[in-house]
């Protein structure tokens, strides 16, 4: 059975009206990954408390800086630099900005804690310079299969906002790097502009594109599913629409 009441990690708070809600700031992030011969693993970096989402394990990235934009201002181009950039100064990783493929953009619901609008990449990396963190930013980091981030998550050994639960999500259902990227490429970036509601036992719903209930932020609706409950002994997502 679920247990009522929020997630530890459900970070998103109440949402207010639109024209209250914090302006997003522009950030990128990249999901690093390598072949065992187990399947992918991937890079993890976990943030220290003195930052925006202290504990947190995330894959690297930060917001996009003025530096980052080409000569022509494109965003998309700035978004592939910032994420190259973050895992420079994250992990110490050098990364080629023109190979990520761009699989998701993610914007946060009405709210009034520090939002940003994200753009997701992912690339393939074998060879790379020793990882290192500075352990003000970053105190910790893994190469993790994305099944077992997730298991760890449901035990409650680590943290993990929803968006990197989604993405670990779908890239456990795939046996190689090879096929996720591939997948990404076939598919237009997916965009999750989320839609955030309360069920009647005080659990927060995170609702997407093509949920039933997302037009009108109603969770009780019937019919089709594309939603993360945070529900407080794990997070469940439910999707009968997405081919991830």
């Amino acid at each position: 059975a679920m247990a009522g009441g929020k997630h530890r990690n459900d970070f998103y708070g109440e949402t207010v009206p639109e024209e209250d809600a914090t302006p997003t700031i522009p950030a990128a992030t990249v999901v690093l990954l390598k072949d065992n011969d187990e399947g992918p693993e991937v890079l993890m970096l976990q943030r220290t408390s003195k930052v925006h989402f202290g504990g947190m394990w995330v894959f690297p990235g930060g917001r996009i800086d003025p530096g980052d934009h080409p000569e022509d201002g494109d965003v998309n181009v700035a978004a592939r630099n910032a994420a190259a950039r973050e895992t420079m100064e994250e992990a110490n990783i050098t990364v080629q900005p023109e190979e990520f493929v761009w699989f998701a953009h993610w914007t946060p619901p009405a709210i009034r804690p520090v939002r940003y609008a994200t753009w997701f990449f992912a690339t393939a990396i074998n060879e790379h310079e020793a990882i290192s963190v500075d352990g003000y930013e970053i105190q910790d980091h893994a190469w993790i299969k994305p099944a077992t981030a997730l298991e760890r998550h449901a035990n409650g050994d680590i943290d993990l906002v929803a968006p990197t639960w989604v993405t670990l999500h779908h890239l456990s259902l795939y046996n190689n790097s090879n096929d996720i990227l591939a997948k990404f490429k076939a598919n237009p970036h997916r965009v999750y502009e989320t839609h955030l509601a309360t069920t009647g036992d005080g659990v927060s719903v995170a609702m997407w594109e093509g949920d039933a209930g997302y037009a009108d932020t109603n969770p009780d609706a019937k019919g089709p599913r594309h939603r993360l409950l945070m529900p407080k002994d794990g997070f469940i997502f439910e999707n009968t629409v997405i081919n991830y």
